[in-house]
């Protein structure tokens, strides 16, 4: 994984986080089934079916939020670094651009300190 580039890290690891985060939902699903078979009235169960139901929802949702936020930020990363791969030349020319306006300055200054 040394060698790996970073947004096939974030891909893996996000779905390592999908994985576990549904499989805790899971659990939780299948404890509030036991209990709305456990329960001694209607009304009890079907509140604990209608909780199983909610925390499979909020889950889900939660891991496609996930998901797509790592796939957002994998595909944000390897984009900066094919642009950045593709344009070193341009950070050489910079800094000539950078050096000639500094002696032009000192050149204005000395001039002006002539004429005075």
């Amino acid at each position: 994984m040394a060698d790996a580039d970073l947004d096939v890290v974030i891909r893996q690891l996000a779905r390592q986080l999908h994985t576990g985060l549904m499989t805790r939902a899971k659990e939780r699903r299948d404890r509030f089934n036991g209990l709305a078979a456990k329960a001694k009235g209607k009304e009890t169960g079907e509140r604990f079916k209608m909780m199983a139901k909610a925390t499979m929802e909020q889950a889900t949702a939660a891991a496609k939020r996930l998901q797509m936020s790592a796939d957002n930020v994998a595909d944000s990363y390897a984009r900066s670094m094919r642009l950045a791969a593709s344009t070193p030349v341009a950070v050489k020319m910079e800094k000539k651009a950078k050096e000639k306006p500094e002696k032009k300055a000192k050149a204005k200054k000395a001039n002006a300190k002539k004429a005075k």
